[in-house]
């Protein structure tokens, strides 16, 4: 079926015609075709979509290991919210919005080591839970209780070592959904896995679902990174096994032509190898999906993460790390090993980069049209199954008037 122009913008967000129109992305795979271009470009569909997914989804921040000791705390953001994640003295991790609520001021920067939060500009002092614990020269204002003023603060819950959060406090819990992708993971005991601490996150110009499906395209692998340093993960070799239906995240196994091979000159792990794998294990890799905030590559010897933070319709900030098995990192070589590693990876990763940059481009043109699916894009069929009926839920609620705002309000009394 093609559409001429004029019916493919006929379907603008938020009409009828639109949300109808989702239905076709969740077919089969061999019937599906992808979402509406206006879903990575239009500026308001962004702001249902903060809506829809952003303020109701657990979101990944980073790993718990970044505040490992009491008083660490590292500052992020998402969709325009400044967060400050903190251990308090009693060892759990808190997280919290990092604006000061007297004027707006971000109580903290980057990532350290404190006893509490003071507010650089007027020196309102929060403890590492978020309560204001002093505000200087405010005894002449009119009814004000310091317990009215804390940082709000948000759910947390920990998996696998990652911290995610969630600004609807009523939100059902996160690990019962991820039981399937825990059973993927189970023998690389990703919780202890050690790695480096991120340097600086990426700026990227393009919407996060483009880099969501190209983190788990297999269709793209044999062709766009054609050559000696991929071409023993061949696309060919991809599955995607069956998860149950309210599964939150989906995964591709891709099997590769030796075992333990990994993305370096060599073909083969360099690194301490994860002990507990299987023989089938070590002859794939896996690529595992957490809309809308994580992906993970699961190699034999390395787990690539990447979060994912926007920041409008068409940019976001991604933070990428590595983990390893423990004891990986103590190998005097280490550091060469790595730098062997990431020569290669860097290679992908600029190709892929590239051509998500033309992808957004390419998006926002008038000819930009719903394309079809190969078979070895089941994953962005699978992306489309998650995102389609929580745009939908979305949409009724807006219409029943049920819709409610779910970031906790600033005057609600500390606890």
């Amino acid at each position: 079926m093609t559409d001429s122009i004029p019916l493919a913008q006929a379907a603008t967000f938020p009409s009828d015609a639109f949300f109808d129109s989702l239905a076709s992305s969740v077919q089969p795979v061999g019937e599906a075709n992808m979402l509406p271009p206006l879903c990575y470009t239009d500026a308001a569909f962004y702001e249902f979509e903060k809506a829809a997914l952003f303020d109701r989804e657990w979101l990944c921040v980073g790993r718990e290991s970044w505040v490992g000791q009491p008083g660490d705390y590292f500052t992020t953001s998402i969709v325009g919210e400044p967060l400050l994640i903190a251990r308090n003295a009693e060892g759990q991790i808190r997280a919290m919005s990092a604006v000061c609520q007297h004027r707006a001021m971000l109580v903290a920067e980057g990532h350290g080591q404190r006893s509490s939060f003071v507010c650089p500009y007027h020196h309102w002092a929060y403890s590492l839970d978020g309560v204001l614990l002093g505000a200087p020269a405010m005894d002449r204002s009119v009814g004000f209780d310091k317990k009215d003023f804390c940082l709000p603060r948000f759910a947390v819950e920990i998996w696998q070592g990652f911290i995610f959060v969630n600004f609807d406090l009523t939100a059902p819990p996160l690990g019962p959904r991820l039981r399937a992708v825990d059973e993927v993971l189970a023998n690389y005991h990703v919780a202890q896995a050690d790695g480096p601490r991120p340097g600086e996150p990426f700026s990227l110009a393009w919407n996060w679902k483009v880099m969501f499906e190209n983190n788990n395209d297999g269709y793209h692998a044999n062709k766009l990174h054609r050559g000696p340093l991929h071409d023993f993960v061949p696309s060919r070799l991809a599955t995607f096994p069956e998860l149950p239906a309210d599964t939150a995240g989906y995964f591709r196994h891709n099997g590769t032509t030796h075992p333990d091979a990994a993305f370096n000159a060599t073909q083969k792990a360099v690194f301490k190898r994860f002990p507990d794998l299987t023989d089938e294990q070590r002859s794939r890799m896996s690529f595992v999906n957490l809309p809308p905030t994580l992906s993970l590559v699961v190699t034999c010897e390395m787990v690539i993460y990447m979060i994912l933070r926007p920041d409008s319709a068409e940019t976001h900030q991604m933070d990428q790390g590595l983990l390893f098995a423990p004891g990986a990192m103590d190998d005097p070589l280490f550091q060469g090993k790595l730098d062997l590693s990431m020569s290669s990876v860097s290679h992908i990763v600029a190709q892929d980069l590239h051509v998500d940059e033309m992808v957004q481009i390419g998006l926002r043109s008038r000819y930009a049209k719903r394309g079809r699916y190969s078979w070895q894009e089941e994953a962005q069929r699978q992306l489309n199954s998650w995102l389609v009926p929580r745009y939908l839920d979305a949409r009724d609620a807006l219409r029943s008037g049920s819709a409610r705002a779910v970031i906790p309000l600033a005057a609600a009394r500390c606890t």
